[in-house]
Parts: structure tokens; C-alpha cells; sequence
């Protein structure tokens, strides 16, 4: 048994015998007794911790520190502590919903109500949720626009009486980015009744997750602009890098949260989790993020094998020597792992987590809506074997729902009804532009709705785009399955192309091809197409596939590399979003495939003779999720 590990036994067992001699001697202090109870605290915490060490393979503990150990042990306590207390909180919420909504609404209409849009709105004269209703118009961002840049400029007291920590940088439903502000109180609404709720609901469902394990966190340190008031202007996110007690849960070194740039990000990320044979947990916004490391671990194990087995990041890494030689302090040879991950590539990528990370307990990410397909093929393939949870509802614009079922599928989410006021409009009515409403004690089990949402960052009855079907009900509130955004094409990275500014960017494009004129089109993610190449080393890096008719004879059209360029250069500049995951190295360009003629009258008939479509209610797709109708394209591909 190592030193430290005798140490450890020996420090706990004479704390004990010292919190009893405390206790026995001073039996009539108060002071004495919390004094030995804390002392008794402190000692279990060794005691596990200890124990922890000594279960674990000592070869691997020289990226194991006391230090980091005790942080970890805290962080899981404190999301254990808050997410029960959250939990009881959401329960009872729950058992009078109208109550719990009308609450959050007055809330911050109070808060609000001396703003310059609260006075405009009279948000003092509002009684009743009718009378919100009433004195305040359904919106959508377009209503804010002038608020927000006025904010931005650094005017205060115009949408809410706090000051705004962020803008948040959307890239909305129709091709353009919106800039959401976003206050203190949804970052803590976020992490109280969104992220501790749902651990709570993890290590209940797998309790392995609450060991002392670090977890494979992929994060890509956005790059951040100040508004002219000297916010930060970006994506509502922050690096692990940013919270120091955060990061001793995670395999990467704060260093590598500093790596601007994805690929070289992405390979950092790998290399240091599949070091450590004792991850425990996999986690991603979204599954499409880990699916795509997944298979960029495929192309890359052999290189970080090598790696390992030196104990030195490879040359050929294109990273600042800085953040380079800090990662290298982190690494030292280890031949047996190196090893060992070789030979957890021989058979494969079906069960690959469970091969490399034999104790791995979760995988965590988003697996609905455009995610779905990603979240099924993990199932399918490199997590076999291994859970999938989705923890979270949410948006730019704040948490939405909590999914408190992790074994159930597919994944629904409890509404969070002290995080937003919401309203629904039936999805037939979605066309109106100020259609009747619903609100959450009065909607009906298996209706699909238009979700509305009153925000606390000022946005009030806001149109976002999401589209849900009430699936069920947790006491009095609504448990939702997300079914798609309005107007959303194709999500790949989660960057939410539109269907506008696609159509657009094909427009422009086809324009400049000679003769040419666009008849029909759709798309695909390029998971759907088998790999063409097995060998290219960046063929992870997803993209679109696009196939396109055109009204003439393409056995004689001739179309240079060039002019199928245009259209990826005109999305870039439809979507700002779009545009910087291409410049990342995110997306790959788009692939243009032309398709003979009378191919989409045969996806019509193949649709509906597959599906329960029927002729009347047929619509194009633009589209494809099924990877027989892709199959089918391909087959129809001339150029």
C-alpha cells in the first residue's frame, strides 16, 4: 500500500478518536460539539477520498491531485445538496401551476415596471394574466431590435431594471443572428433549476455518476466582441477555463479551454480523456458534438496513442507554444495506456466508450429534435452499452425544461415553471400574427403548440420558434417533447440554418451557373451518406449535402468547382452563425450534387408509399432525416 494512501487511513482514524475525545471531555459545549462535528465532516471526506485512491490503479494518480480530488468531492456535493432542494422546490411549484406561473409573471413585471418599456406597457396596471395579455402584443425579436442596441450602446433601464451580463448571439429561425440580453438572474435560474436539478436526476437514475471521476468535457471557447457599453457580445456560454472549481471536474487542462480553433481544441479534448481509463462521464451541449468527436477520435487514435505512450502533444498540433508547454507539464509518458488504447480500436467503433472507459456511467447531451439522429447512432455504435441522457430544454434565451426521467424514451421534459412564464398557441393557429393563447393549466395532453415564452431578460410574449407536443403532466404542469423550430433547415453543428436562407444562397448560386435554373432541392447531413473515402482524416467534420433538379438536359451541363462554391459563399453570407463554424473548420463545405430529371417526383412517390402520407397531404421535403430516401438520391446523382 502507497505512503499516501497510509497517511490518509491513519489521518482519519485519529481525526475520529479526536472528535470523540472533543466531544467526551467538553460535553457541555455547544462550540465543542460543531467544532467536532465539522472535524468529523472533514474526516469522512478523507475517508472517501482514500478509499477513492486506493481503488484506483496508482499508475494513473500523476493527474490525480489531493487538491483536485477535494474540489471534485465538493462541486458533487453542492449540485447534490441544491438539486434535491431545487427538485422539492419544482415539486411543489407543480402542484399549483397557475399559482407558480402567476408568481414568475408579477414578478418581473414588478421588477420592470418602472422601465421605460414597463411604462409603455403599463406593467403597474396589470392585475391578472388576461390583462397581460391584453396590454401586451405577441412579439418576436424584430419588437426589440431598437431596445436592444440601445442597451447595447449602454443606455440603462430600458428593458429591465438589471444590467445585462451578455448579449447573447443567436442565429434565429431565418438566417440572421439575433442579440438577446441576458441578465444575472437566468444564469442563476439556469444552474439552480436546470443543471442541479437534472444531476439530481442522473445519479439517482445512475449512481456511479457521483463518483469522483473526471468528465470529457467538449467545449469550444467561443470568440466574444464587447458592445460599444463594453458587455460581452457572443454565445450564451462560458468556458469551463472561467471557473476554477468547475474545472476539477473535467479531464482537460484549463489551457486547453484557451484553443480558439476547433479541430486543434477537439484533438487536446481527446487526448487528454482517453489518457485517463477512469472517465466517467461524456459531455456535450448537444449529441451531434459527441458523435463527431467520436469519429474524429477514429482518424486520430493512433497519433494521440503515440502521444500518451511519449508523454508530448505532437508537433504537428498547430497550438501557441504557451498553451502548448503548460498542456506538456500535464502529460507524461505512459506506454501501458497507449497500449491499451490501441487495442480498444481493434474491434471497432460498436461499444468503443465501453472499451476505453470501462467505468464510463453516462453520456450526456441533447438528443431531440434536429439531434435525434446523432443521439440514436451513439446508441447504435460507439456508446453502446453505455446511457444516454438529455438533460435539458433550453435556448438562448434561458432554460425551458428539465427532463427528470434520464432511463425514459425518447426524452421529455418537465416545464420549469418558475423559469418562464409561458403561453402556447396551437400549431394551426401558428400563421396568425396575434392568435389566441393558451396558458399552461389549460392545455391539453397530446396538442402540438407554438411555445411563448416571457422572459427575465424583458422579452415579453416572445414568438422563438419552438414548436412542442404536451405529452403528459407532472402534477398540474405540462411534460413536453420538442419537435422542431419554425423555419429550421438543417443543424449540423447547432447553428440553425434556415430554409430562407438556404433557398436564398442556392438562389444566388444557380444564378451564376450558365443555363441553368433551380427546379427542386433538398438536403442531408452528411451523416446520412455513407463515407466515400474511409481514410480521409477529416471526413468527421460534418457538412451538407445538397441535391438539386434542374429544368435541363445535365448530361451535357458542365459545372466547374467554382461556380458549386458560390453557394456555400452565399450561405456564409446569409448566416453569420454559418460563417464563423466554417471558419473554424467546424462545417465543411457544402457538396452539390445534381440530381437527373424527374428524381423529386420519385422521392414524392417513394414518400408516400413508405410513409402515412398521402397524396393530398405530400409536401416537399427540404429537408431528409431517413436514410433510405438519401440512398435514393444518391442513385439519381448525375454530377
Amino acid at each position: 500500500m502507497k505512503w499516501g494512501v497510509c497517511v490518509g487511513v491513519a489521518a482519519t482514524i485519529l481525526g475520529i478518536y479526536f472528535c470523540h475525545f472533543l466531544v467526551t471531555v467538553t460535553w457541555g459545549s455547544v462550540l465543542a460539539k460543531l467544532w467536532a462535528a465539522s472535524m468529523l465532516g472533514v474526516c469522512i471526506v478523507t475517508l472517501t477520498l482514500t478509499i477513492d485512491f486506493y481503488r484506483r490503479d496508482f499508475d494513473e494518480m500523476h493527474f490525480y491531485t489531493i487538491r483536485s480530488k477535494i474540489n471534485h468531492y465538493i462541486a458533487n456535493a453542492g449540485l447534490a445538496v441544491a438539486g434535491q432542494y431545487q427538485q422539492w422546490k419544482m415539486d411543489k411549484s407543480t402542484k399549483d401551476i397557475k399559482a407558480a406561473q402567476n408568481e414568475i409573471l408579477f414578478q418581473r413585471l414588478k421588477k420592470n415596471k418602472d422601465t421605460e418599456y414597463g411604462i409603455k406597457y403599463k406593467f403597474s396596471e396589470v392585475k391578472t394574466r388576461e390583462d397581460f395579455v391584453k396590454c401586451h402584443p405577441l412579439t418576436r425579436i424584430s419588437h426589440y431590435e431598437d431596445y436592444i442596441n440601445r442597451m447595447m450602446s449602454g443606455e440603462k433601464n430600458i428593458l429591465t431594471s438589471a444590467q445585462p451580463i451578455i448579449f447573447a448571439v443567436t442565429s434565429g429561425t431565418s438566417g440572421k443572428s439575433s442579440v438577446i440580453p441576458m441578465i444575472k438572474e437566468q444564469r442563476i435560474l439556469f444552474f439552480l433549476q436546470g443543471v442541479a436539478v437534472a444531476y439530481n436526476s442522473m445519479i439517482k437514475a445512475y449512481p456511479g455518476s457521483k463518483s469522483i471521476q473526471k468528465n470529457l468535457k467538449l467545449f469550444y471557447t467561443p470568440k466574444m466582441r464587447e458592445s460599444p457599453s463594453g458587455i460581452p457580445v457572443g454565445p450564451n456560454s462560458s468556458s469551463p477555463a472561467n471557473s476554477k472549481a468547475m474545472l476539477s471536474l473535467y479531464s482537460t487542462p484549463s489551457a486547453g479551454y484557451e484553443i480558439l480553433s476547433e479541430p486543434e481544441a477537439l484533438y487536446v479534448h481527446l487526448l487528454f480523456a482517453i489518457r485517463d481509463r477512469n472517465i466517467g462521464i461524456l459531455e456535450a451541449n448537444f449529441s451531434s458534438i459527441v458523435y463527431n468527436a467520436l469519429r474524429a477520435l477514429e482518424y486520430h487514435w493512433e497519433s494521440l496513442a503515440d502521444d500518451i505512450e511519449k508523454g508530448c502533444i505532437s508537433a504537428s498540433l498547430k497550438i501557441d507554444d504557451r498553451i502548448r508547454s503548460e498542456l506538456d507539464k500535464s502529460l507524461s509518458p505512459d506506454i501501458r495506456r497507449a497500449d491499451e488504447i490501441r487495442a480498444s480500436f481493434k474491434d471497432g467503433r460498436m461499444g468503443l466508450v465501453k472499451r476505453l472507459w470501462p467505468n464510463c456511467n453516462v453520456v450526456l447531451g441533447t438528443d431531440t429534435g434536429a439531434f435525434a439522429l446523432q443521439g440514436d447512432m451513439l446508441r447504435e455504435t460507439f456508446c453502446k452499452g453505455v446511457p444516454l441522457y438529455s438533460p435539458l430544454y433550453a435556448a438562448s434565451e434561458g432554460l425551458l425544461g428539465v427532463n427528470i426521467w434520464p432511463l425514459e424514451r425518447p426524452s421529455h421534459y418537465l416545464l420549469a415553471p418558475q423559469s418562464m412564464f409561458c403561453e402556447f398557441i396551437p400549431v394551426e393557429n401558428s400563421d396568425e400574427d396575434q392568435p389566441q393563447t393558451y396558458f399552461m393549466d389549460q392545455v391539453e395532453r397530446g396538442r402540438v403548440y407554438e411555445l411563448v415564452i416571457t422572459t427575465a431578460s424583458g422579452l415579453m410574449r416572445y414568438r422563438f420558434g419552438d414548436v412542442v407536443k404536451v405529452v403528459d403532466f407532472y402534477n398540474q404542469c405540462p411534460v413536453i417533447e420538442f419537435m422542431y423550430r419554425q423555419g429550421q433547415l438543417l443543424n449540423v453543428r447547432g447553428e440553425k440554418t434556415s430554409e430562407v436562407a438556404l433557398f436564398k444562397a442556392l438562389s444566388e448560386g444557380v444564378a451564376h451557373w450558365p443555363g441553368a435554373k433551380l427546379v427542386d432541392y433538398c438536403c442531408a447531413e452528411s451523416v446520412l451518406v455513407e463515407e466515400e473515402d474511409p481514410k480521409d482524416k477529416e471526413s468527421y467534420v460534418p457538412f451538407y449535402h445538397v441535391f438539386v433538379e434542374l429544368e435541363q438536359e445535365t448530361s451535357n451541363f458542365v459545372l466547374l468547382d467554382e461556380q458549386r462554391n458560390l453557394v456555400d459563399e452565399s450561405l456564409c453570407k446569409q448566416s453569420y452563425v454559418y460563417q464563423s463554424f466554417r471558419k473554424k473548420g467546424s462545417i465543411h463545405p457544402m457538396r452539390i450534387h445534381i440530381v437527373s430529371p424527374g428524381t423529386f417526383q420519385k422521392l414524392r412517390d417513394f414518400t408516400i408509399a413508405t410513409t402515412s402520407a398521402s397524396a393530398n397531404q405530400y409536401k416537399a421535403p427540404r429537408v431528409l432525416k431517413r436514410k433510405d430516401a438519401v440512398e435514393m438520391l444518391m442513385k439519381n446523382v448525375v454530377k
